[in-house]
């Protein structure tokens, strides 16, 4: 079991989190869900002693119970290969069992305070060791890991620095999964994952015995993975639980906005109704007043004046202390495509394309045009050559055969998957600068629209999150007037407001797009068309349902 009591956190005058608590107990499948940067990942250090909240605690009870976390990016030394990941759990136990040994033989010739010392530590260890033969997991269930994640066909000498975003992010589910965990604290495990390893870690997660707290903004993964969904508001810092899943979540939060409205209605109606009642009030007495120099009715006159003013009092006080805040949509991105300029018909022409590294073809004989106004997804598994496709269609790679050429007049914008693209050492603000023919006042309130506000805009793109470099890569995109989107995953570190905000832009967009994107519910609401990269080449279908249908036959 995981509690969480009353955690609170500021960094510097900035409250991130406020008395969040909520309990995690055996069996459970929790979706944490809020905008990016609100402390869904502070909290999730937190948990695992990472970091220390100001205030608050998180316990497991037992104490010792084994937590399993997967960050958001793969940490990795520059030599580390595939077997340096996988074989961590089967290192720590040879180091720990050499340990032991030297351990032993050292109490053979110590004696005295020197010797009890030896023995602390060497029971220590025993404790240890216990703990990680118990970690140590059939090979059979290591292969159907590994399996399922697409793995197990990579050599195990295989460098990191190698595999793409897609393996990198599943070989840190691996290594996790492998460590045969209590309790899983997943920090957006589906980014980077194609179609087939999502389903599978969806199956995987439903026969789970342990408990699971999840940070993702698929929703899709979430109503099939879920049973409670948390809710992290950055206006009150607080976590709010409701039971069921995103759907279920949804359900509920849009009943509440309903209910908050009408209730905003009626009072604004009832507002309404004590002004006008003091203004009748207030008119009728000045009128009397006015028309007359009869003492005593002037003097009625002032009495319904005086009820004016104790009503006008009492309407200004329930509107300081009980009137109600509108509803109103929060933390959602605005993205705007304006002014896109025309291309030819034929936007992408392929003609016997083939792709790959080092002579060594990952797809061939491609033939398809995009034509203008498509917005095509482009799925398939990882390392089957999508993100390679994009970079010879953008003139980074040169094709192995045949040719990638662009259409009339063609204005290409490209999102690169790892966000490569961007200067770590520039800013917001600069990014946008150096493309955008805009005075420095329009280029702060561009990016406010990307939710960069105040000095935001100045901060180094290094120190910015996942989400945060996201939306800026989107709005260079926006600013650069490009009138053909190459996407490779634009929607993996967006919270799920900006992907229903990025899916409506996409609707609206007037240019032609081509997106690697995972993301089902996504495509279902995005793509016109799909193409798959698969089998050693690519292939079009009409939609997602298309291609499931013929893949499975």
């Amino acid at each position: 079991m995981l509690q969480l009591s009353n955690i609170s956190k500021h960094y510097g005058d900035v409250q991130l989190l406020k008395n969040v608590s909520f309990i995690l107990n055996p069996g459970d499948r929790m979706g944490l869900i809020g905008p990016n940067g609100c402390g869904k990942t502070t909290l999730l250090r937190m948990i695992t002693g990472e970091e220390t909240p100001d205030t608050g605690s998180a316990n497991t009870s037992p104490p010792d119970v084994r937590l399993g976390h997967l960050e958001q990016g793969l940490v990795y030394g520059a030599e580390d290969t595939l077997a340096d990941i996988l074989q961590e759990a089967k290192t720590e136990l040879e180091q720990v069992e050499a340990q032991i040994a030297d351990l032993a033989a050292a109490m053979v010739t110590t004696e005295g305070a020197e010797q009890a010392r030896i023995m602390d530590t060497y029971d220590q260890a025993l404790t240890h060791l216990e703990v990680l033969v118990h970690q140590q997991i059939p090979e059979h269930e290591i292969e159907a890991i590994l399996k399922g994640l697409a793995l197990d066909h990579l050599p195990l000498d295989t460098p990191l620095s190698h595999l793409s975003g897609g393996q990198k992010t599943r070989l840190g589910l691996a290594r996790l999964l492998l460590q045969d965990p209590q309790i899983l604290l997943l920090d957006e495990p589906t980014n980077h994952l194609d179609i087939g390893a999502l389903e599978w870690l969806e199956g995987w997660l439903q026969s789970y015995q342990g408990a699971a707290l999840i940070v993702s903004h698929d929703r899709m993964f979430l109503d099939r993975t879920v049973n409670v969904i948390l809710e992290l508001d950055p206006r009150t810092q607080q976590v709010t639980s409701y039971p069921g899943t995103y759907s279920d979540y949804i359900e509920t939060k849009q009943r509440e906005s309903e209910k908050q409205l009408t209730a905003y209605k009626d009072q604004q109606e009832y507002f309404a109704r004590l002004e006008q009642g003091v203004r009748r009030l207030a008119g009728y007495a000045s009128s009397i007043e006015h028309g007359t120099i009869d003492f005593s009715v002037r003097k009625i006159a002032k009495g319904i004046a005086r009820r004016a003013t104790v009503q006008q009092r009492r309407l200004e006080r329930e509107l300081e202390t009980e009137a109600l805040e509108k509803p109103k949509l929060s933390w959602q991105m605005k993205l705007e495509f304006v002014d896109t300029p025309p291309s030819g018909q034929e936007v992408i022409i392929l003609n016997n394309l083939s792709v790959g590294y080092n002579g060594v073809p990952l797809a061939s004989n491609i033939n398809e045009i995009l034509s203008q106004g498509e917005r095509v997804a482009l799925i398939g598994p990882n390392g089957a050559g999508k993100t390679t496709l994009l970079r010879v269609i953008t003139g980074q790679l040169d094709p192995l055969d045949g040719e990638a050429r662009l259409g009339a007049n063609v204005q290409l914008g490209y999102y690169a998957q790892e966000q490569e693209n961007l200067a770590p050492n520039s800013t917001p603000f600069e990014t946008i600068r150096s493309i955008a023919n805009m005075s420095d006042t329009d280029v702060r309130s561009f990016l406010h629209y990307f939710l960069f506000s105040g000095d935001d805009v100045f901060i180094p793109i290094r120190s910015l999150s996942y989400g945060e470099r996201a939306r800026l890569v989107l709005a260079r995109l926006v600013a650069s007037g490009c009138n053909c989107l190459l996407l490779d995953e634009p929607i993996n570190h967006l919270d799920i407001p900006s992907r229903a905000q990025f899916e409506q832009a996409m609707t609206a967009y007037e240019g032609t797009v081509l997106a690697v994107v995972h993301d089902r519910y996504f495509i279902q609401n995005f793509a016109t068309r799909v193409w798959a990269v698969d089998g050693g080449t690519l292939r079009s279908y009409v939609d997602l349902e298309d291609y499931q249908r013929l893949t499975k036959l």
